[in-house]
C-alpha cells in the first residue's frame, strides 16, 4: 500500500512513489523491468487479487464467494450523505434504503388493513383506541437494519474479506485512492476490479429540491411521521411508498408526469394506479413541479408546491407537509474515475455497457447490478452475477447470469408480480396474430367475509401460439404476489406451456389456483368477472 503519489508502474508492474522510484533506478531494476518480456510477474505484485467498489448486495455476494476460492479481496464502501444527511451502513441500498424497510413498511400498513377486516371475524375493539406510531415503526425497522449491516461485517471477516469504509476511486492503471470519511487517502492496487456502486436517487432540479424535499434514502429512517404528503414520480418506489404511506392512515397524493409504472405491462400498471385511488390516495396527472418553498418549518413542517401541466397550460399550487420525490435513480459512476482508466459509460445515463461475461472495455475491470447498462435493476440479480462472475473468475467456471425471465414484484398495496414479458412487448415482438391471452379476475377468500375488492385481483398469462403456447409472460395482481410469481418463474424458466399449466392441479382455496384454470382468452372477448371463490 502506497500513501503518497504519484506512484509508479513499469510494465503494469507496482515501483512506488518518488522515493522508491529513484531507488529502483539506481538499482538498475527499472532497466530490468523495461527488458523484460511476458507479463507473468504481474499477479504478485499487486496489494489484492479483487477489490470490489461498492458494499451493496451484489459487491458482498462477488466479494465472499472469491474469497471462498482463496483470493485476496477488498471491499470499499462509503455513503454520500443525502442533502438532509441521512447516511446509513454497510449492505447497499437494499438493505438500508431499499427492498428491507420498504417491504416491512408495506407490511405495516396491511396489518392496518387487516385490523379493518378482522372486525368481520368476530374481532371487537375500540376504533378510538387503534392508532399508528410512525416513531416506533421506525425504530423497529432501523434496528433490524442495524443488525443485519453488523452482520454483513461480520460475514466479510469470517470470509477475510477486508473491509474498509471509504470512498473509492480509480486514480491510475491497476490503482484506487480509498477516500474515508476524514478525508484520510490511502492508495491500493489489484489484479482485478469490480464496479458495484449501484444507483442513487435522483433530483428535479427545481429551486428548492433538494433544500426540502426528501426521498426514499431519507423516508424508512425519518424520526417523525411525515404527514401530508405528495409523491412525485409514477415509478415502483413511488407506488410503493405512497401505498404504504396511504395504508398507515396518512393524506396522500401522488403527482405523475406521463405513464404509471414505465417499463411494466400498463393493463397491470392501470389496475393498481385504479386500485390506489379508490382506496384514497389521489392522484394529479400530467404535471409536474416547478418550485418548492417552505412554509412553516417543524417536523414536519408546511411546503407549498408549484407545479406546472406537461403541455405548459396550467399552473396549480398545493400545501404539504413532506415532498417526496421517486423521479428515477443515477448511476453511481461519474465520481469514481473510470475515465482515468479509460472506461467507457453512456453519457446520458451514466450506465456501464458490458460484455455478457460483466467485462467492460477494459479487460481487468467488471461491473454488476443497477449500474449495468440494459440490465435489470434488481437485488437477486445483482447477487446472481455476482456469484456467477467470481466462480467464473476463479473457479474455472463457465456459467453466466441468464438475464432473461426474471421475477419481480412491486409491493403496491395491491401486489404486482410479473416474470416475462409485458403484453406490449410480446405483441411487439411476435405479432398479435401469434399471441394468446389468457386472463381472469379472481377474489382471495381471505377477502370474501369482508367483502371487499372482488374483481380487483387479476391473473393474466401470455402465450406463444408459435412455439407450442409457451408462457412467455405471466402476472398476478393479488395478496402475496411475489410468492405466487417465484414460484411459476421457476415453471417458465423450464419452459412451461398452457397444456401443462392446464394439467396441473390446484391447491384450493388458494389465490394462486387461479392460473391451473384460465381459459378465457382475451381474443374471445368472454366474461371474466367473479362472484365467489
Amino acid at each position: 500500500m502506497e500513501t503518497s503519489v504519484p506512484i509508479v508502474f513499469v510494465q503494469q508492474k507496482q515501483i512506488g512513489d518518488y522515493e522508491k522510484t529513484l531507488k529502483a533506478h539506481k538499482e538498475g531494476k527499472i532497466q530490468k523491468l523495461l527488458e523484460t518480456k511476458g507479463h507473468d510477474h504481474m499477479q504478485d505484485s499487486y496489494d489484492y487479487d479483487l477489490i470490489v467498489i461498492g458494499g451493496g448486495s451484489g459487491g458482498l455476494a462477488a466479494s465472499k464467494e472469491a474469497a471462498k476460492y482463496g483470493k485476496k479481496v477488498m471491499v470499499l464502501d462509503y455513503v454520500t450523505p443525502t442533502p438532509q444527511g441521512t447516511r446509513w451502513g454497510l449492505g447497499g441500498t437494499c438493505v438500508n434504503v431499499g427492498c428491507i424497510p420498504k417491504k416491512l413498511m408495506h407490511q405495516a400498513a396491511l396489518l392496518g388493513q387487516a385490523l379493518q377486516d378482522s372486525r368481520k371475524f368476530g374481532w371487537q375493539f375500540e376504533e378510538k383506541a387503534v392508532k399508528h406510531s410512525w416513531e416506533t415503526m421506525t425504530e423497529a425497522v432501523q434496528n433490524y437494519i442495524g443488525s443485519l449491516n453488523w452482520g454483513y461485517r461480520v460475514s466479510l471477516r469470517e470470509k477475510k474479506v477486508t473491509y474498509e469504509n471509504a470512498f473509492g476511486e480509480f486514480v491510475a492503471p491497476h490503482t484506487i485512492k480509498a477516500t474515508n470519511n476524514k478525508g484520510k487517502e490511502k492508495f491500493y492496487t489489484a489484479e482485478k476490479f469490480l464496479i458495484a456502486t449501484g444507483e442513487r436517487p435522483r433530483y428535479l432540479g427545481v429551486p428548492g429540491d433538494k433544500e426540502y424535499c426528501i426521498t426514499s434514502d431519507d423516508l424508512f429512517s425519518l424520526p417523525y411521521c411525515p404527514g401530508k404528503t405528495l409523491v412525485v414520480g409514477a415509478s415502483y418506489v413511488a407506488l410503493e411508498c405512497a401505498g404504504f404511506l396511504a395504508g398507515l392512515g396518512l393524506d396522500v397524493t401522488v403527482m405523475v408526469r406521463s405513464i404509471l409504472l414505465r417499463g411494466f405491462d400498463q393493463e397491470m400498471a392501470n389496475k393498481i394506479g385504479e386500485h390506489m385511488e379508490e382506496h384514497g390516495v389521489k392522484f394529479i396527472k400530467e404535471f409536474v413541479p416547478i418550485k418548492v418553498e417552505q412554509i412553516e418549518e417543524g417536523t414536519p413542517g408546511k411546503l407549498k408546491v408549484i407545479a406546472q401541466s406537461t403541455d405548459g397550460r396550467e399552473i396549480i399550487e398545493g400545501e404539504y407537509n413532506t415532498v417526496l420525490l421517486a423521479v428515477g435513480r443515477d448511476a453511481c459512476t461519474r465520481t469514481i474515475g473510470l475515465d482515468k482508466v479509460g472506461v467507457k459509460i453512456n453519457e446520458r445515463s451514466g450506465k456501464i455497457p458490458v460484455s455478457d461475461e460483466e467485462q467492460t472495455n477494459v479487460p481487468y475491470i467488471y461491473a454488476i447490478g443497477d449500474v449495468l447498462e440494459g440490465k435489470l435493476e434488481l437485488t437477486p440479480v445483482a447477487i446472481q452475477a455476482g456469484r456467477l462472475l467470481a466462480q467464473r473468475l476463479y473457479a474455472g467456471a463457465a456459467l453466466k447470469c441468464d438475464y432473461v425471465n426474471v421475477p419481480t414484484t412491486v409491493f403496491t398495496p395491491l401486489e404486482y408480480g410479473a416474470c416475462g414479458f409485458s403484453e406490449e412487448t410480446a405483441l411487439e415482438k411476435f405479432g398479435e396474430e401469434n399471441i394468446e391471452v389468457y386472463h381472469s379476475y379472481f377474489w382471495p377468500l381471505e377477502w370474501t367475509v369482508p367483502s371487499r375488492d372482488n374483481n380487483k385481483c387479476y391473473a393474466k398469462i401470455i402465450c406463444n401460439i408459435q412455439d407450442n403456447e409457451r408462457v412467455i409472460g405471466f402476472h398476478v395482481l393479488g395478496p402475496n404476489a411475489g410468492e405466487v410469481t417465484q414460484g411459476f418463474s421457476a415453471a417458465i424458466k423450464c419452459g412451461l406451456t398452457k397444456a401443462q399449466l392446464d394439467n396441473t392441479i390446484g391447491i384450493h382455496p388458494v389465490c394462486a389456483e387461479i392460473f391451473t384454470t384460465l381459459s378465457v382468452t382475451k381474443r374471445s372477448g368472454g366474461n371474466i368477472l367473479q362472484s365467489g371463490c
